[in-house]
């Protein structure tokens, strides 16, 4: 692999592993960064974009996989423990997975054709960032403390949020995140519940536009940089997850806010004044 590459794929995965859990689109920087340094072409980085993601969302497996297994069980023996009530979590993930299955299968093509850009990216990300200062500044009255306490009305209605996610720029964390504390879910609640939300989405875009558009990577380099692009991704989300909780358990988003309305607005910049002409 040329030198020039693996710098560049090497650094996607970490801007995948970084900006993965964080209410800042992972999927917005990736499509900036990769336009930045003129990585791959298009089509290449379309299918980079959505498969380097499964390398984060292994390490939420890896992570959490005691929770989940509970989850696992306690949707198939019916039952749950006297602390914590795994096959509520189960349920409640099962809900909330329903609406952007349904819109992602429907019209995900169409969203990859015309919303994939750095414009559609930097309007995202103001908007998202003017809803997260909203929301960070409601008085909140908690309804669920813990992940398995979100109940299924709950969880259906983060399920329509995260169907937003599905225009880059929007943040599938940001929007089940904030979404949740919006709905009245814990910080805490709310970051491992857009932890395991993501792993059915992620894992199933990621594996359907493998198989749809594994065309387009013609060589063994082309598979060795999705390869490293993964795996770099799960080393480096493996890294932020715990911290991530840490610190929505003691500090709000509106840092993250910022940053979003700051990229943004660069963004614009550069293609308004500047004359960038953005690839793709």
């Amino acid at each position: 692999m040329d030198i020039i590459l693996l710098i560049q794929v090497v650094v996607m995965g970490i801007v995948e592993g970084i900006t993965e859990f964080l209410p800042i689109s992972s999927t917005g920087y990736l499509i900036l960064s990769a336009d930045v340094m003129n990585f791959w072409t298009k089509d290449k980085v379309d299918l980079f974009v959505v498969v380097v993601q499964l390398g984060a969302i292994l390490a939420v497996i890896y992570d959490y996989w005691g929770r989940l297994w509970g989850a696992l069980m306690g949707l198939i023996t019916g039952q749950s423990d006297t602390m914590t009530n795994p096959r509520q979590l189960g349920l409640s993930l099962i809900v909330a997975t329903i609406p952007v299955m349904i819109v992602g299968f429907t019209f995900a093509d169409e969203i990859k054709a015309y919303l994939f850009n750095p414009i559609t990216v930097a309007i995202m990300l103001i908007i998202g960032g003017l809803l997260i200062f909203y929301v960070e500044n409601r008085p909140q009255t908690i309804i669920a403390s813990e992940a398995e306490d979100v109940r299924v009305a709950t969880a259906l209605k983060i399920g329509l949020l995260q169907c937003l996610a599905l225009i880059p720029g929007t943040s599938r964390s940001g929007a089940t995140i904030i979404g949740a504390l919006w709905l009245g879910v814990s910080r805490k609640a709310s970051a491992e519940f857009s932890f395991f939300l993501g792993i059915p989405v992620i894992v199933g875009a990621g594996l359907l536009d493998l198989l749809k558009h594994h065309e387009v990577l013609t060589s063994q380099e082309d598979w060795l940089v999705l390869g490293v692009g993964t795996i770099v991704s799960f080393i480096v989300a493996l890294l932020c997850i715990r911290w991530l909780v840490a610190w929505v358990s003691r500090r709000d988003f509106k840092i993250f806010a910022w940053l979003r309305i700051i990229t943004g607005i660069v963004v614009l910049v550069a293609a308004w004044v500047f004359g960038y002409q953005f690839a793709g």
